[in-house]
């Protein structure tokens, strides 16, 4: 006799999603699928409009995010027009996309997985959030929430506001950076070093006591893709793709971003609105087989596989810091445990604040000649750059006056859809016993989506908020146990 737990909706990660848990006869799991149960269209409804307009279109699919849209459509559109942008402005993006994922990491941690981390899995729910974070360890969420406003405040002196800052378009950017914002963000920069401090120091004396979590939170081998440098640096906003397997052994040392479907497809399942994107050379059959083939191609994107990918990140602080990283895999493999997200993450913002300080000591940086003037000079685009969860996708296809004919967005969380799944299943085959529902076992498994940082906004669409409910069923329909999370 089969059931099935539901776990609907999953909690504190931007968007809406339920995971079923598939039992077998024996109550032991035998399969686990995150669903998402959203759904957008952007790809569709922005065809017809003109591609100048797509950086301040597709800017709006995530209110977390919006920078990374704006980079990844606006490099799109410098393809289309083939032109290279002023030396300043690509300064200004990068300064504007580090912003992005110091804010961005910041949440992620603190706010979003923080609670878990303090409070503990299995910890009172009504506690377990950023309330209960801030009432027990008000300083980390102090610490948080500062790290957090720095990064929004750079992207709003830049861009005029903090979300959805119409700011950077083909060709370059729409206003330089005056000396006196330059000088902001300098004084702004003290002090931000002290929250990452804390965040680091928090994490790393956590690690024994969330050694079962690190042995089972989506601990398994996988390919990781991302950008880097042409000599093998950390990169967010420019470079080459480069994918390394579990052994580290390199598979792609660096391939045009523009050339990305020489290696990636993109499959589909009934179940999710979500696409399954997988490296196409590991992949056998065809993307939609019954026995999905594709899933050997599984890879990961995000904090985790940048830093195992590059052979350095570039600034001191987060070159001792990538040290001590490697040193959770024997030598010369990647850390193949997504728990180990959040630790990349901080190593992130530790680089991205090191960038920001030398960005805005540069003297050029207030150059004033910031934008490229063309017309349209070829009919695709691609434009690719690092979210703070992953490597985005922008391709454009457009007719001689602009127009667009075709647009694909391949989503960083999209691309981790296979690692979601197969964290889901690990997680759960560890945990539920397919006897009894208990809050902590729930936790742990959305814990371990959380992992990720999913942000199902990106590619489909928010529909409003839900209770959480959650049914053991057998067969014949009777409920065997249950939960509800108001």
């Amino acid at each position: 006799m089969s059931r099935t737990i539901t776990i609907d909706p999953v909690t504190r990660i931007e968007g809406h999603a339920k995971i079923t848990i598939q039992l077998d006869d024996q109550d032991r799991v035998a399969d686990a699928r995150f669903h998402v149960t959203e759904f957008r269209g952007f790809e569709k409804f922005c065809e017809g409009r003109s591609f100048w307009e797509m950086p301040g279109i597709t800017a709006r699919i995530c209110g977390i995010c919006p920078v990374s849209h704006l980079m990844a459509s606006s490099k799109a559109g410098d393809a289309i027009l083939h032109v290279q942008i002023p030396p300043v402005a690509a300064k200004l993006r990068r300064l504007m996309n580090w912003a992005q994922l110091v804010q961005s990491h910041a949440l992620s941690f603190f706010h979003l997985s923080g609670p878990d981390l303090l409070l503990g899995m299995e910890s009172d729910p009504a506690q377990r959030n950023l309330i209960g974070l801030i009432q027990h360890y008000p300083e980390v969420a102090r610490k948080g929430i500062a790290l957090r406003q720095f990064g929004q405040e750079v992207i709003r002196l830049l861009g005029g506001r903090s979300v959805h800052p119409a700011w950077t378009v083909p060709g370059g950017v729409r206003e330089p950076l005056s000396d006196e914002k330059r000088r902001q963000i300098e004084a702004m920069l003290q002090g931000t070093f002290a929250g990452l401090d804390l965040g680091l120091h928090l994490l790393k004396d956590a690690f024994a006591q969330f050694d079962d979590e690190i042995r089972v939170y989506g601990n398994f081998p996988s390919l990781f893709l991302g950008l880097v440098t042409p000599d093998g640096g950390l990169e967010h906003y420019d470079g080459l793709l480069r994918v390394i397997d579990s052994e580290g052994k390199v598979l792609e040392p660096g391939l045009p971003p523009e050339r990305f479907r020489e290696i990636i497809g993109e499959a589909v399942q009934p179940w999710s609105y979500l696409k399954f994107p997988y490296y196409k050379p590991l992949a056998t059959g065809t993307a939609n087989d019954a026995n999905d083939a594709y899933e050997k191609g599984m890879y990961r994107v995000g904090p985790l596989a940048r830093v195992n990918l590059c052979q350095f990140a570039g600034t001191p602080r987060a070159d001792a810091e990538l040290q001590q990283f490697r040193q959770l895999a024997p030598a010369g493999k990647p850390v193949t445990s997504s728990f180990h997200y959040h630790y990349a993450r901080l190593i992130e913002i530790l680089f991205a604040l090191e960038r920001i300080a030398e960005t805005v000591a540069d003297p050029t940086i207030t150059a004033t000649h910031v934008r490229s003037q063309a017309g349209v000079n070829q009919t695709l685009g691609v434009g690719v750059s690092e979210a703070p969860r992953g490597t985005l996708f922008h391709e454009y296809q457009v007719d001689d006056n602009g127009i667009l004919k075709k647009v694909n967005l391949i989503i960083a969380t999209g691309q981790n859809n296979l690692a979601m799944n197969r964290t889901v299943r690990q997680i759960a085959q560890a945990y539920v016993d397919g006897h009894h529902l208990q809050e902590g076992i729930l936790n742990r498994i959305e814990h371990g989506i959380r992992t990720f940082d999913p942000c199902l906004s990106c590619s489909t669409h928010a529909l409003g908020q839900m209770p959480l409910h959650v049914q053991l069923v057998a067969q014949n329909g009777e409920v065997i146990d249950e939960i509800v999370r108001d």
